[in-house]
């Protein structure tokens, strides 16, 4: 499954990052609108309310915010 994760907290704003990995006991699984299934750490306050857009224009990859804190755009 994909998982969305922080690389780096600053306090006030977040890195994140996504890798391929197996739940936990400490993941909510989340289906997207594109019905694919996102780990997230239950534990992690900067992954409540995050958002993945996928796009492929200009060119293909993901970009991961978060509206609800201070966050900075991260693409991959």
């Amino acid at each position: 499954m994909i998982r969305v994760y922080v690389t780096v907290n600053h306090g006030d704003h977040a890195h994140y990052d996504i890798k391929l990995d197996t739940p936990t006991e400490h993941d909510e699984i989340v289906k997207t609108d594109k019905d694919i299934d996102i780990l997230l750490d239950k534990r992690e306050d900067f992954l409540d309310g995050v958002w993945i857009q996928y796009f492929y224009v200009p060119e293909e990859g993901f970009v991961i915010i978060n509206p609800s804190k201070e966050s900075h755009v991260h693409s991959h």
